[in-house]
């Protein structure tokens, strides 16, 4: 498809857990296996998001780096052909001289950042901080990863911290190269509720835009979240610098999984496999929405994309297409919706430039979201559990649509188990 590319990915996640920390390029192996990049060249991609991680570089001492192992894969980029977008920290919160809540983290970071662009000037696509609202309310609201923080001011200061350390990367980078380009990464899902949960969807629902709206310089008086920052914490100047002299995407990446949609369901008592949730005295089930029978249309990435577009009008990207399935045609058929349904947006005059086919070699329990050593290991486009890595069939439609634009496979005839009507537990009840 003419000017829509495919773009690759490595699931590269560095986190605290209480005095814990994993990195998913050593437990993939990717960090040590130096044929994976030619493995991905082979397919044709010709861009791919790829880690300079600020935990790895410089653990100990800010003036301390070690780039032997970035110089020699950034190195090896360059002669494969492959342009990257260069991530600095991926869901982590920096290294042990600092965290989300430390008032300076972004001024760290912003260090860190220069130092990265004087290390590597030819590289003008950057991504300093991957989904900082995700991470926020996972390191913030729900207490899984460091500072395990469990209430709204931790998150609140966790992702205006990532977001104002977006920006001072930025300046710090575009120092060194003025046309350097922000693609700022997001997960993005919509809630969907029964009418007694209307309220909390809608609060949820207006939340899901608010690191887009921090770099985009919109929360300043009258955005329903300035009041409360502001009640939370935030330093008022530091608010109103980052609206007066904002920090917007040049690319807006979008992440969207199958289950970023979510249903919220008073009738907690009709799903008995889950543990219902409580707030505000109201018990309640969160359940993936691609499980209920909603309007045509409503969910999914085609849905997410025309939002972000309609909100922002900037340039997009997907920047996570993956999904984790047994039956590789799954995964292939995921991937394949999303590029074709990125070519209707196109066509439809949607400036959307990339799909990214993300963790080329897989992720290692996620299904935890890292808080279990289970090892419990989910493939991508290769799978690691052969030596060297063997092309799945996300491979072979990587491939496909690289160099032809398309992938043809007649397993691509049948639609994927998301879009099959046995998939529903029961209505929306919506009313």
């Amino acid at each position: 498809m003419k000017d829509l590319e495919i773009w690759g990915g490595v699931e590269c996640t560095v986190v605290r857990l209480g005095d814990e920390r994993r990195d998913q390029l050593r437990e993939t192996g990717h960090h040590d296996r130096d044929g994976d990049l030619s493995l991905i060249a082979a397919l044709g991609v010709r861009k791919m998001r790829y880690p300079v991680l600020w935990e790895r570089v410089a653990p100990d001492d800010p003036a301390r780096c070690d780039w032997r192992w970035s110089d020699a894969r950034m190195a090896r980029l360059g002669e494969l052909g492959i342009d990257p977008v260069v991530g600095l920290v991926h869901h982590g919160a920096g290294p042990g001289y600092t965290s989300l809540i430390d008032p300076l983290f972004p001024e760290k970071l912003a260090d860190y950042a220069g130092r990265v662009a004087a290390r590597y000037p030819h590289l003008r696509d950057w991504t300093p901080v991957n989904e900082p609202l995700t991470t926020a309310r996972f390191s913030g609201l729900y207490g899984v990863w460091h500072p395990h923080g469990k209430d709204e001011r931790s998150f609140l200061h966790a992702l205006f911290n990532q977001c104002r350390g977006v920006a001072l990367a930025m300046r710090a980078i575009r120092a060194v190269r003025p046309d350097a380009r922000l693609v700022q990464t997001e997960d993005l899902g919509r809630i969907f509720s029964t009418a007694p949960m209307a309220r909390r969807a809608a609060y949820e629902n207006e939340r899901r835009w608010l690191s887009f709206d921090l770099l985009c310089g919109r929360v300043r008086e009258g955005h329903p979240w300035h009041a409360p920052m502001l009640a939370a914490g935030i330093d008022a100047a530091a608010l109103r610098a980052l609206a007066e002299e904002p920090c917007p995407p040049d690319i807006i990446g979008i992440n969207h999984y199958v289950t970023s949609d979510r249903f919220l369901d008073h009738r907690h008592e009709l799903y008995p496999d889950r543990a219902p949730l409580t707030l505000d005295g109201q018990r309640y089930a969160d359940i993936e929405a691609v499980r209920i029978d909603l309007p045509e249309g409503s969910i999914g990435f085609e849905a997410r994309l025309r939002e972000a577009w309609d909100r922002y009008g900037l340039p997009l990207a997907v920047t996570e297409a993956y999904l984790s399935c047994a039956d590789e045609d799954e995964s292939r058929r995921w991937l394949v919706e999303v590029w074709e349904a990125a070519g209707r947006l196109r066509r439809d005059g949607v400036d959307i430039r990339a799909v990214t086919a993300w963790a080329m070699f897989g992720a290692v329990d996620w299904q935890s979201l890292l808080s279990k050593r289970e090892g419990a290991y989910d493939a991508g486009a290769f799978d690691i559990r052969s030596d060297p890595p063997r092309p799945t069939a996300v491979a072979e439609a990587v491939r496909a649509i690289a160099t032809e634009g398309r992938d043809g496979h007649p397993a691509m005839a049948l639609p994927g188990w998301w879009r099959r009507p046995d998939r529903f537990l029961h209505g929306s009840g919506i009313s």
